[in-house]
This record gives C-alpha cells, sequence and structure tokens, in this order.
C-alpha cells in the first residue's frame, strides 16, 4: 500500500526536496502529491513523474485544503512561515504528521501537548539555517559533553552567497534567496548576544560596523554581522552557562562596511512610503536622503555626507549599481525607501541563468577539558549546480526530505512540536546530508576564546 505526502508549496527550495522523494517513491512505496497556487511552475520531469500528483491549492480555501490534509500520510509545508498555522491545526485534527523549515510559529508552539499526546510529530526548524546549524552545532555539543567537557564558547555564522565562479560585482554578492530579507536583516531592536560573561546588545544603526572575520580553508576570508537575538537557543543548546553565545549572518569582506551607507543614509526604511516614487529617477531617490545645496552635485553631497573619498573602494561599489542614474526611474507607486533599494539592488545582484550559489556555515566550538582549554572549528560549503538547483535548495531541502521519510519509517518517532536538536534526529539526517555531498570538516584549533582584534570598530 503507497504511502502519500502531501507537500504543500512548491518554490525555489523544494527542487532537491522533490527529487530525493521522487527517486525513493518506488522502492519505499511512496505517493507524493504536490499542492501549489501556481503549479504550472513545476518542473516537467515532476509533473510526468508517476509516483507525483500536482494539484492546484490555495490553502485558505479551507474546504480544499483539509480534503488532501486528511488524505495524506504526511505533510511537508513549504509555505511561507505566517502560513503554516491552519497547516498545523489541520494535521493535529487529522492526526498527521508535520515538516516545515520555518521557526516554530507561538501558535504552533502553543500546539505541544496536544500534538504529543496524539503521538504526532511536528517537526520545525528543518531546513539550513534554522536547521543544518541545529544539528551540526548539537552533534559536535553532545559529542564535546560525553568526553566530559564543558562548553565555554559556542559561535555559528551562516551566508548565502555567490559561488567564487559567479563573483563578478564588486560587492562580491548576489541575491541567493528572499531580497526582502536582505534588505531589511538587523531591523526590529538590538542584536543581542554573551561575550565573555557580559550581555551586549548592538543597535541597529551600529550593526554593520561591529562584524567578526574568519577563514574558511579554500575559500579565503569572510566577516559577519550579529543575528537580533543570539541567545534564543541558549537553553535548547544547553548552554544556559556558556561565557560567549553568538550567531550571525556570513558576507564577503567589505560588504558590512558598504552595507552601512544605506543604513546610514536612511534607505532601509521600511517604515513610510515616499508618495512620488513612481518614475522618480535613481538619482532622484539618493538625493532624497541629502542636505539641499544649489551647487553641489548629488554625487559630491553624498561622498561629503558619508566622509567617503572618491578612491575608497565603497565609491566604486555605489558607481556599479548605476545608484547616480537620472536614466533609470523607479517602477513602484508610493514605495517604501526599503522596497525602492531593493529593486535598484535587483538590477545588478540577481543570478543570471548560468550564475551559482554558495552556501558557507561556521561554526566555533570552544570548551575546557581536563584542565585545558580547547577549540573545534567546523564548516560546511555547498555551491549550488545550476539556476533551479542552488545550494539554497539542497541544504534547505534536502533535510526536510531526509526528515519526512524518517518520521514515515517510524526511525524518527518522539511525538510533540520541536526542532532537530535530539540525537535520534541529527545523526541519521547529517549521515545522509554528508552521503548526499552536504558535508561539515572539523579543525582542532589553539583556543582563542573572544578575540577582540577580529571585531571592527
Amino acid at each position: 500500500m503507497l504511502r502519500k505526502i502531501l507537500i504543500i508549496g512548491a518554490g525555489k527550495s523544494t527542487a532537491y526536496l522533490l527529487d530525493y522523494l521522487l527517486e525513493k517513491a518506488v522502492s519505499q512505496k511512496l505517493h507524493i502529491t504536490i499542492g501549489d497556487l501556481n503549479p504550472d511552475s513545476i518542473s516537467k520531469s515532476v509533473k510526468e513523474h508517476p509516483s507525483c500528483t500536482i494539484i492546484q491549492l490555495d490553502i485558505f480555501r479551507e474546504d480544499d485544503r483539509k480534503r488532501v490534509i486528511e488524505d495524506s500520510d504526511i505533510v511537508v509545508s513549504m509555505l511561507p512561515a505566517r502560513m503554516h498555522n491552519n497547516v498545523a491545526k489541520d494535521c493535529l485534527a487529522f492526526g498527521k504528521h508535520l515538516v516545515t523549515a520555518s521557526y516554530i510559529s507561538p501558535e504552533i508552539r502553543a500546539l505541544h501537548k496536544k500534538v504529543k499526546e496524539k503521538g504526532l510529530v511536528f517537526m520545525n526548524e528543518m531546513g539550513l539555517d534554522p536547521g543544518i546549524d541545529h544539528m551540526s552545532a548539537m552533534q559536535v555539543i553532545d559529542r564535546i559533553r560525553q568526553k566530559g567537557g564543558k562548553m565555554l564558547l559556542f559561535e555559528s555564522f551562516t551566508g548565502g552567497l555567490v559561488a567564487p565562479e559567479s563573483d563578478t560585482n564588486l560587492w562580491n554578492y548576489k541575491f541567493t534567496w528572499n531580497p526582502r530579507n536582505v534588505v531589511l536583516a538587523g531591523q526590529g531592536g538590538a542584536a543581542k548576544f554573551i561575550q565573555e560573561g557580559t550581555y551586549k546588545y548592538i543597535p541597529y544603526h551600529k550593526l554593520f560596523r561591529r562584524t567578526e572575520f574568519f577563514e574558511i580553508e579554500g575559500y579565503g576570508r569572510f566577516e559577519g554581522y550579529a543575528n537580533r537575538d543570539s541567545l534564543d537557543y541558549r537553553k535548547a543548546y544547553g548552554l544556559e552557562d556558556v561565557l560567549t553565545l553568538y550567531r550571525g549572518t556570513m558576507r564577503r569582506v567589505g560588504f558590512s562596511k558598504a552595507w552601512n551607507m544605506f543604513v546610514q543614509l536612511g534607505m532601509t526604511d521600511d517604515s513610510y512610503t515616499i508618495e512620488n516614487s513612481k518614475g522618480m529617477s535613481y538619482r532622484e531617490f539618493v538625493n532624497l536622503f541629502l542636505p539641499y545645496s544649489p551647487t553641489d552635485s548629488v554625487e559630491l553631497k553624498l561622498r561629503h555626507y558619508l566622509k567617503i573619498d572618491q578612491d575608497d573602494s565603497i565609491w566604486g561599489k555605489l558607481l556599479e549599481l548605476d545608484f547616480f542614474s537620472a536614466k533609470k526611474t523607479i517602477s513602484q507607486e508610493n514605495a517604501t525607501p526599503a522596497q525602492v533599494l531593493q529593486r535598484i539592488l535587483e538590477d545588478s545582484w540577481t543570478l543570471t541563468k548560468d550564475d551559482k550559489d554558495m552556501i558557507v556555515m561556521y561554526h566555533k566550538f570552544g570548551y575546557e577539558l581536563s584542565g585545558k582549554k580547547r577549540q573545534i572549528d567546523a564548516n560546511m560549503v555547498v555551491i549550488g549546480e545550476n539556476h533551479s538547483h542552488t545550494a539554497m535548495a539542497k541544504t534547505v531541502g534536502l533535510p526536510v526530505a531526509i526528515a519526512t521519510l524518517l518520521i514515515l519509517n517510524k526511525e524518527i518517532k518522539t511525538p510533540g512540536v520541536q526542532i532537530p536538536i535530539n540525537k535520534e534526529i541529527y545523526e541519521p539526517i547529517l549521515s545522509e546530508l554528508s552521503a548526499l555531498g552536504v558535508i561539515f570538516k572539523e579543525f582542532e584549533v589553539p583556543y582563542l576564546g573572544y578575540n577582540p582584534d577580529s571585531v571592527a570598530s
């Protein structure tokens, strides 16, 4: 008898997810139903697979949503995070397991007791970050503790970047995921973390000038800026007593300093609209944020305002974006500054058909064992294959697919609303990911602790 997997949402992150499950459909006796609002965008090879059914599904049509969930054995929701709640409630009502790659919402977390009572697995945060970061971190942390070690420090950084062979602009960056999330990164409160036993807070307007630097063997130097709340997982990871806990986002060196220009100008603001934005030139947009001067050019005003020399590398980055073009215009009506900035950046930072993306993840573990302080550095680099089979799709989609099959086969069976931090979950998934080319390399290095020389002022 075929086991029925329902996948809701077939966006950019599902290429490897679908390939993995369809490849195992015959041997594992699976039938995959894919429900999407726009099924025409699904590839021909998936549509024509004998173990696959494609349906048009609007999740806001309650009867349709409930019917397909009731008819499945397990549900994979690849929808935007805000849309999971109704799917989760239906899964609970009909007794179906659920897998998502999204952060657990308070609404889904509140279902834990009932989910556990029904013996269901609601696995969340099963993607890249969150997801692979949890599993790879806990594997090392648990190993350190099993040896009798005491954790002193944990730092973790992840970056969705462009592969070296496709790195063709001065920013060393292209959009590999949702551009809006990049433009709004860091907003919504101060970044919070612990450094050498002291709580630290970085306000948004200083975030991109407080960066750490690190080397990834074979790929050069990177920088990282702090995520909004590094302390979210302190309890989950069992790191309540750790001296340093810092999670961040990774970029190539020099990106953050240049991005800080946009922050200081106010171009990342999404709280108000520009009433006459449509038809405005890029040059006019830039001038909105600069002091009035009847004699100085927009370029000169901006250099004076931000104290940028004409031979500064940052100036070259701005010129490359056609920032001062009087011919290029804004198409959005009543757009926010952040929306306009996003549109300007998309001109230069959109991946071409032949471009490849790259995922880089870096962990630093500091611990004490037998009276000696030690350190493990671990990193993972994944390069995309092409425009559809990206590194981002691979590192988000494969963990979801592997977890789905493990739950279906009762190899992951601890019930409840959860994230992948237990050995029952991370051991088989990391092992399978390694076989598929998603591999962490570990290095024993001298213990450095918190190194103030690695932080920009």
